[in-house]
């Protein structure tokens, strides 16, 4: 047993799956545990699934309950500010859901909730790719697409601990795709959900794609390895439906590169994690075409892993 170090969990909760790592004080990455997040069952249940992967996290890595220091858990939604209540979850069932006590009384120890990508942007500053930069925006597209705000060094969070929801700002006003009850945000046209629809869109109009052999069978959910290995085999539905994806996000850097001027742009999330090789550079390339930044514009924009 590793009884003499002390150790931090940090718990990421996707609308597809429940990722958890134990990090020592130094932010070394000791081991990570998965599975997939339940769709459709009551919170109960997601709760359950989340409380396994940590004590199968422990297990695995030999290491003792009583040596967890604390663990974090990045929820897909609006956290209230006592970082303990779950107020909004739109891609995940756990809203109202009391997690934060859950874990305390199973782990005994000091649980953190917070937004996603609040915390993936703060870990980016922490001991990523953000480490010498003060003016950093995350956009993580996933099963949705969330945001996160870094100015002068701090997390901006707003009055009710909402800002940085990047995914619900108008990108189409004229497009018919909505999300969250608002038509053409950027989480209506980016995230994987929005991709799936537009790929099973073309498909039942009749184009081919691998993406058909790729499913396995009785699923219907197209995960982002398996957008990977389309883009790879030069698939020409979905090197479409990206391309388009690319083009949106890029407009959506322009805007964020207009309001914040930040030193750097942090794309991440599962879309990203699988296709950014591919997708990155097109971003770039989109969001540069603003002439407004030509010669007093040095922002970056990078994958968050």
């Amino acid at each position: 047993m590793k009884k003499n170090k002390r150790y931090y969990i940090g718990v990421d909760v996707g609308g597809t799956k429940i990722f958890a790592g134990l990090v020592d004080r130094s932010g070394t990455i000791v081991g990570t545990k998965k599975a997939p997040t339940p769709q459709n069952k009551p919170a109960a249940q997601v709760g359950k699934v989340i409380m396994t992967v940590v004590t199968d996290l422990l297990a695995e890595q030999n290491v003792m309950p009583e040596t967890i220091i604390g663990i974090g858990v990045g929820v897909p939604g609006l956290i209230k500010p006592n970082h303990r209540d779950i107020l909004v979850t739109p891609n995940v069932n756990l809203a109202g859901y009391p997690l934060a006590a859950n874990l305390e009384k199973q782990f005994q120890t000091t649980v953190f909730l917070g937004n996603d990508v609040n915390l993936g942007l703060l870990g980016a500053k922490w001991q990523g790719i953000g480490k010498e930069e003060d003016n950093i925006i995350g956009i993580f597209p996933g099963t949705g697409v969330g945001g996160a705000i870094i100015i002068n060094g701090k997390l901006v969070n707003g009055a009710q601990g909402a800002a940085g929801e990047l995914g619900h700002m108008i990108i189409d006003l004229q497009s018919k795709h909505q999300s969250a009850g608002v038509y053409g945000t950027l989480e209506a046209l980016a995230s994987r959900r929005a991709i799936e629809r537009e790929i099973k869109s073309r498909i039942k109009k009749g184009q081919k794609s691998i993406i058909t052999q790729l499913q396995k069978k009785g699923t219907a959910t197209i995960k982002s390895g398996m957008l990977a290995e389309a883009l790879k085999r030069k698939d020409k539905v979905v090197t479409e439906v990206i391309n388009d994806v690319c083009h949106v996000l890029g407009k959506a850097c322009i805007s964020i590169r207009h309001i914040f001027n930040p030193d750097m742009i942090i794309l991440g999330g599962g879309v990203i994690e699988a296709c950014g090789q591919y997708m990155l550079p097109k971003i770039r390339k989109i969001s540069d075409r603003d002439p407004f930044f030509k010669n007093i514009d040095q922002c970056k924009i990078e994958p968050s892993l």
